[in-house]
């Protein structure tokens, strides 16, 4: 048997007072009122002996804020995007918000649906972390003035507040220190979508070999779909590393999911890192310590990226405001074995 939700009104009746009483205690504006102190006390005590739950969606078409936020990241699965999602609940908590988790699995329609319903949850706000595609949803809230923000990645067609990386710079660095430590045809496996992050990321490899000198060769680059990305990640390599006319001396992978699938493939191979092929990822993963050579990677400054998030959201939720910002955030390389100065070469 479902029990009946307990109102303002049932606790009036038992504590002897008026519902409008009980009210501006359980909202704190018991000064404002002036109750007094004992029976500010006497009806939280019977509140919580009742278990009174406070019916959010209510409170925040009363008051206009219902103080919480709601959280779309592309893959909750994925370390990345799960450990922002914690920093974010806990920088939320600390503005007094709680936060709503959804993930859209790189899904157009499942992102639809999530926005649908946290705005149907009377939500203050949200961050979301878009998928390819996404254009229509984005400007649609836009049109309707809800105080968003993007997170890691977005439209360049768009203006929106949006906090990434410095997805280009960090890239950039990367195949810059390839290129320093004697790789001569360092390659990149991306995945294959028009949104900012990817784009700035392959521009950022591009703009590394021009500066180093080096022609850039499309056979030194293949994009994957998000979809069945594993198997294309496993072709892309069998082009590269063909034994009878090696491609590439180098790879750097644009995000951990396709740094890990390639590492399987390559030691599958018998492929040696650094000797035969220098590595290096975008992002780190728990799978790297399990590799017999230590992962060189781009490390993203998640903290930064949350708190800034929360921060812009914050901004735009208090002041609705169409100004829009967009907040960088650097990055640093944590080196290891894997892009070593070459040596010798074993093909």
């Amino acid at each position: 048997m479902i029990k009946k939700r307990v109102s303002l009104k049932d606790i009036a009746q038992k504590v002897g007072v008026s519902t409008a009483l009980v009210s501006y205690v359980l909202n704190g504006k018991e000064k404002e009122a002036r109750v007094g102190e004992a029976a500010a006390k006497r009806i939280k005590k019977v509140a919580a002996e009742m278990n009174y739950q406070p019916n959010l969606i209510a409170r925040g078409l009363k008051f206009g804020k219902t103080h919480t936020l709601g959280l779309i990241v592309a893959d909750i699965s994925n370390p990345f995007f799960a450990m922002l999602a914690r920093i974010i609940e806990l920088e939320a908590q600390k503005r007094g918000y709680t936060v709503l988790f959804g993930s859209s699995d790189e899904q157009l329609e499942k992102s639809q649906n999530l926005i649908n319903t946290f705005l149907n949850r009377q939500v203050d706000g949200l961050i979301i972390t878009p998928v390819a595609g996404s254009q229509a949803q984005i400007e649609e809230l836009r049109n309707k003035g809800v105080p968003f923000v993007l997170m890691d990645r977005g439209f360049s067609e768009i203006e929106t507040n949006a906090v990434v990386t410095d997805n280009h710079d960090a890239m950039y660095n990367a195949v810059k220190l390839l290129i320093r430590n004697g790789y001569k045809k360092p390659g990149i496996i991306a995945y294959d979508t028009t949104l900012t992050h990817m784009m700035d990321r392959i521009a950022g490899y591009k703009d590394a070999l021009k500066d180093s000198g080096i022609k850039f060769n499309s056979k030194w680059m293949a994009k994957v779909p998000y979809g069945n990305y594993k198997e294309h990640v496993a072709a892309a390599l069998d082009g590269f590393l063909d034994a009878k006319g090696r491609a590439v001396d180098a790879l750097v992978f644009a995000t951990n999911s396709i740094s890990v699938q390639s590492l399987k493939v390559i030691h599958a191979r018998g492929i040696k890192v650094p000797q035969d092929l220098g590595v290096i990822s975008f992002d780190e993963s728990d799978v790297f310590d399990f590799f017999y050579s230590s992962i060189t990677y781009i490390k993203q400054n998640l903290q930064s990226i949350s708190e800034n998030a929360v921060q812009s959201l914050m901004q735009s939720i208090d002041s609705r405001s169409k100004k829009y910002t967009k907040i960088t955030v650097p990055s640093v390389i944590i080196k290891g074995e894997s892009s070593s100065r070459r040596t010798t070469r074993g093909l």
